[in-house]
């Protein structure tokens, strides 16, 4: 099955890069287009793609809008992929937030972009994550700890160690977790990307 994706940026230039270096990628299939992001709700909630490709800074509604507005659409999640030319770490906070399973630079290559859509719509690792955890990291330590979620407070010992491995950027292989368990545990977080969970970890300092 291929991972079904619709890219959203107000350049024509960039959306038709991205559907010639991903149209040349098996078992990525681009279903759709839009110049904005209004357009990009609109096509998310018509097509229901897998995964969404999303520019940051577009006219008529941003990234980050236009991801909170997908991420309350209803039936099976959309991921969204945020992306940006610009320095991540402005946008990831605010686009965590917002319901984006990952965030990555434009110029990513063609290959690490496609590996990276399809972990997202499998949910089973962070897009870059080596990147992401840095950047996670990096922001929370700007604020002071924040009090732990219900959800958190209720986790066991085992769930705990589990959450750290994800916030550490592990995958499900590299940390020996099946998709079952980890959906269990972003569900009892009541958090719906992986990315989500790995922010409240840094949040609480589960991990350092």
């Amino acid at each position: 099955m291929s991972v079904r994706v619709l890219l959203v940026d107000d350049f024509q230039l960039v959306r038709e890069g991205l559907r010639m270096a991903l149209e040349t990628v098996d078992g990525v299939e681009i279903v759709g287009e839009a110049g904005d992001g209004a357009q990009g709700v609109a096509e998310a909630e018509r097509l229901r793609p897998d995964v969404v490709l999303m520019d940051v800074r577009m006219p008529e509604l941003d990234g980050i809008e236009a991801t909170r507005r997908i991420a309350a659409l209803d039936g099976p999640p959309i991921h969204v992929l945020l992306l940006s030319t610009f320095d991540l770490e402005e946008y990831l906070y605010e686009g965590v937030r917002a319901g984006v399973g990952g965030i990555t630079l434009k110029d990513t290559p063609p290959d690490e972009l496609a590996a990276g859509i399809e972990a997202l719509s499998r949910g089973d690792a962070l897009v870059d994550p080596e990147t992401t955890v840095r950047l996670i990291a990096s922001v929370t330590r700007s604020f002071p700890a924040v009090e732990p979620s219900d959800g958190l407070v209720s986790l066991s010992v085992e769930e705990r160690e589990l959450l750290a491995a994800i916030a550490r950027g592990g995958s499900n292989a590299e940390i020996g977790a099946s998709a079952d368990e980890v959906a269990a545990l972003l569900a009892k977080l009541g958090v719906r990307e992986r990315i989500r969970a790995v922010m409240l970890a840094h949040e609480a300092r589960v991990v350092c």
